[in-house]
């Protein structure tokens, strides 16, 4: 018998635990071509803005060892194209979309949220923490965790109440234990973690950055460790917060690893450049690991790294 892949998140019920992370899927429109997106548990959108961005010049992406960098600068059309163009495109294909959300300040984020409230197709709101603040000397909201909760409070507090809010954060800061509880208490329902880590590659041959912001994102497998080690730490402090987990997922065997690890969903990011129908792979990988192992319900591994040595999984 095939088993249960249905989960909760924030409240929401999603059809299986895989979605298609945030800057790695557009709207929807170029996976679309190798697959029906409604079967993902939920896709992520690219980060939307208030106004149009030109973001960074090329080249914005260079693969490095095990995953790749990129400095994108958050292009994007802004709110208003988003709303008139791509979210009635997402609602036509019926599945569940996760509006991601970035801005210079907290006033910006609760305008974007306020723009989403009542919008048809919105099922979650994602805060991309990983944003310059120009207050901060060109520090990301998330390396503060006063700063993320100042965010994350004035986008609960624009949303419809109703609505799920997920902070975004990064592995790279002080303590992200500490950051994702600040966020949790300033409202948060769920946390997506990680985001990329900042990192830089050299060119041996020109010796100059390989991508033209300089530093930029690392992804990837490469950062997978991390990302499963944020992820255990931040269930064992907060075991009640729904976490998507997310950083270097490329198999079925890697989702599970998050899932064993406390993540109630999983996100796959950079393995889409490589593998445009890596998300429907990973989730039939992932069906295929708990029939082996006789899992009635994808549910029943979640958080299995913390329980007891000797704790039986299964019929």
């Amino acid at each position: 018998m095939n088993p249960d892949m249905r989960v909760r998140l924030a409240g929401r019920e999603l059809a299986n635990p895989v979605i298609a992370a945030a800057g790695c899927a557009g709207t929807g429109r170029e996976l679309a071509r190798f697959y029906d997106i409604a079967r993902l548990g939920a896709l992520a959108t690219k980060s939307v803005m208030l106004e149009p961005r030109a973001g960074r010049p090329a080249p914005r992406i260079a693969e490095t060892p095990s995953g790749m960098v990129s400095a994108i600068g958050l292009q994007g059309p802004g709110i208003e194209v988003f709303l008139q163009r791509d979210l009635p495109w997402l609602r036509s294909r019926g599945g569940t979309t996760v509006v991601s959300v970035a801005g210079s300040g907290p006033d910006e984020y609760a305008a974007l949220a306020a723009r989403l409230t009542g919008e048809a197709g919105v099922a979650m709101i994602e805060i991309n923490l990983s944003c310059p603040n120009p207050a901060g000397h060109g520090r990301d909201f998330a390396d503060d965790p006063a700063e993320a909760a100042r965010v994350v409070a004035a986008v609960r507090g624009s949303a419809e109440p109703r609505m799920p809010v997920l902070a975004k954060l990064a592995a790279d800061v002080p303590d992200p234990v500490a950051l994702a509880g600040a966020c949790v208490d300033a409202g948060a329902d769920g946390l997506s973690m990680v985001n990329c880590l900042r990192g830089m590659a050299i060119d041996p041959a020109t010796l100059r950055p390989v991508v033209a912001g300089g530093v930029g994102g690392v992804s990837g497998p490469a950062i997978r460790p991390i990302a499963v080690g944020c992820v255990y730490r931040v269930r064992a402090a907060l075991p009640d917060v729904p976490i998507v987990g997310m950083g270097g997922v490329r198999t079925g065997a890697d989702a599970l690893e998050f899932l064993a690890a406390g993540a109630s969903a999983v996100a796959a990011g950079t393995v889409n450049f490589a593998d445009p129908s890596a998300c429907v792979r990973i989730l039939r990988e992932l069906e295929e690991l708990l029939e082996e192992r006789g899992v009635d319900r994808v549910t029943d591994v979640v958080g299995a790294a913390h329980r007891p040595i000797g704790t039986v999984l299964g019929r």
